[in-house]
């Protein structure tokens, strides 16, 4: 069984192949004869998650936003460190483009950036993700 294999390396600043439909594709998509394939990204950039969302990636992980790091209490993240929205600075959501669908986690880590070396209602985080086989 093989349960993950890549046939590129994805980097983000690789010029991607532009499809018909206008998408772009990031380095031809997941191995075909693989039982399993994800995306790792260090930063949930919206062109980067169209592009592996199209490409029909089903899982999509990432870091980067540091869950906000500022956060109000019942209200959310104030910023996301990305052009993703406020509501998936952290945890499980999904993405759509190129009419598939993807699930994407962000973590929230537990880090803070140069810029803002503090973190407000924003708990550090490792996550632990079990990945179970569909019926």
């Amino acid at each position: 069984m093989i349960l993950a294999k890549t046939n590129h390396r994805h980097t983000l600043g690789r010029t991607r192949t532009l499809k018909r439909d206008g998408t772009r594709e990031v380095a031809g998509g997941p191995v075909t004869d693989a039982d399993f394939s994800m995306a790792v990204v260090h930063a949930p950039y919206l062109r980067v998650l169209d592009a592996f969302t199209a490409d029909r990636y089903p899982l999509v992980l990432a870091g980067h936003t540091h869950g906000g790091q500022l956060c109000i209490p019942f209200y959310g993240a104030l910023v996301t460190n990305c052009d993703i929205d406020t509501g998936r600075v952290k945890g499980l959501s999904t993405h759509r483009a190129g009419g598939h669908r993807s699930y994407l986690h962000v973590s929230a880590g537990c880090g803070t950036n140069r810029y803002t070396p503090v973190r407000f209602a924003c708990p550090p985080e490792a996550t632990l993700l079990t990945l179970v086989a569909r019926d």
